[in-house]
């Protein structure tokens, strides 16, 4: 693993410690079908030596047995698609996660998939993170899994995007290559909004420019990803000024105690804050925060526990605590941009179920604006959404949920579509109040 001398040369709880506090960088690597993503991530570790001997040993056996040894002895695509079937077709198929860190930072990687089948995984993956790597094949340039890719990250809130341009070894390393796909790139990604894109030419394969400059592309001048990654600048994931706390569980252990359990979805509370109980609109003050480890006087956005209130006041699942002054919408009726994951369309007036924070509600699209062709960004006339489509739809459902905008916060302004029969998630949207 990676630091072994750093480790022996310093107190072991002083070198966790600096782990501990060190700051985490959610990113996915995303673009089409075999531009390289888990080739892209097993260099990352590879080069970063944060693979383990029995992992490196283990996967130079696969890459015998699968035929897919590389000069180095191992293909290291292996070390992140673990699925069998992934290993057969030469693609990822569900989202694989891996950790690693180095002495600035720690991070968490999504490697999502490129197929056009498994879109709906990469926006899964894309969920939760800052920043994605968009890979392109220097071969093919920007193609339409790209534009897509982009796209669902930009609604998705990533500000931060890494092209990287790969295989660059397959094209002599050329200059002009790189340069008229980082141009093609710049023309559609103008319009979606993105302030914060970064090019870099790289060969995952042999290792160039991923965490080692390239010898064979002195005329790029710019960082290596591992570098770009470790001091990129990155604004918090979550609204860190509203307060939302979505009631996941009541806590009756006896007559003399009961307790709100969830999640801070964002912002943060503190014994004696004045909050509202919505969508009922009654108030209350914060008495207690209490955890396994004893009470807090204050908790933060990510943070699980259990609230109790001055007031006995009946609460339920799906109910959300807010600070009295910052007070979100209460409405069974709002826009919002869909992302279909189903073989079967999405239909205007079929019943669906509907996952809001933590309330679940029946509901319909009762129309769809409009459909959004991902390779020009037009918005054209739709009856319907196949899959892996992208429409503003107009939602209304059996009860009124509590909601922010999406641009405002992530973790309330987002749901999720579910077939009634299958109880599996069909669709993903993102709530639009501002239009």
């Amino acid at each position: 693993m990676l630091n072994h001398s750093v480790v022996e040369n310093i107190d072991i709880n002083t070198y966790l410690k600096q782990n501990e506090n060190k700051e985490i960088l959610r990113f996915l690597t995303c673009g089409n079908v075999d531009d390289g993503k888990s080739t892209l991530i097993g260099r990352l570790l590879h080069d970063s030596k944060m693979i383990y001997d029995d992992q490196l040993d283990a996967i130079a056996r696969d890459s015998v047995s699968s035929g897919s040894a590389t000069q180095e002895g191992i293909d290291l695509s292996l070390l992140v698609d673990g699925l069998q079937a992934e290993r057969e077709q030469g693609i990822t198929i569900d989202v694989a996660y891996r950790y690693f860190s180095t002495s600035k930072r720690k991070f968490i990687i999504a490697d999502t998939p490129g197929h056009e089948q498994y879109t709906r995984n990469m926006a899964t993956g894309a969920s939760n993170c800052q920043l994605a790597i968009i890979l392109v094949d220097a071969r093919h340039g920007v193609r339409t899994q790209t534009r897509r890719h982009s796209y669902i990250a930009s609604l998705l809130g990533i500000k931060h995007i890494i092209v990287a341009v790969n295989k660059m070894d397959l094209k002599d390393y050329s200059e002009d290559v790189f340069n008229a796909i980082r141009q093609e790139y710049m023309q559609f990604s103008n319009s979606l909004g993105l302030d914060d894109v970064h090019f870099i030419p790289l060969s995952a394969l042999v290792g160039d420019n991923v965490v080692n400059s390239s010898q064979n592309m002195v005329w790029y001048k710019g960082p290596t990803l591992i570098n770009l990654l470790e001091n990129i600048s990155i604004a918090p994931n979550t609204n860190t000024e509203q307060m939302r706390f979505p009631i996941q569980y009541v806590n009756r252990p006896n007559l003399d105690f009961r307790g709100y359990c969830g999640t801070v979805a964002s912002g943060a509370i503190q014994q004696g804050d004045k909050v509202s109980i919505l969508p009922q609109g009654k108030t209350s003050t914060v008495k207690s925060l209490v955890t396994y480890e004893g009470e807090l006087d204050k908790a933060i956005s990510g943070e699980s526990i259990t609230i109790t209130l001055d007031d006995e006041i009946d609460i339920s699942r799906g109910d959300m605590l807010v600070h009295s002054n910052c007070e979100p919408f209460v409405t069974d009726r709002f826009k919002a941009v869909v992302v279909w994951m189903a073989e079967q369309a999405l239909v205007p007036g079929r019943q669906y179920g509907f996952k809001v924070g933590a309330t679940n509600s029946t509901g319909i699209v009762e129309r769809i604006t409009h459909k959004v062709d991902v390779n020009t960004l037009d918005k054209n006339n739709a009856d319907q959404l196949q899959i892996n489509d992208i429409g503003e739809c107009e939602i209304s459902l059996s009860k009124p949920v509590v909601v922010d905008d999406y641009n405002d916060n992530r973790n309330t302004g987002a749901f999720i579509i579910i077939d009634r029969l299958t109880d599996i998630t069909i669709g993903a949207g993102m709530i639009m109040l501002a239009n």
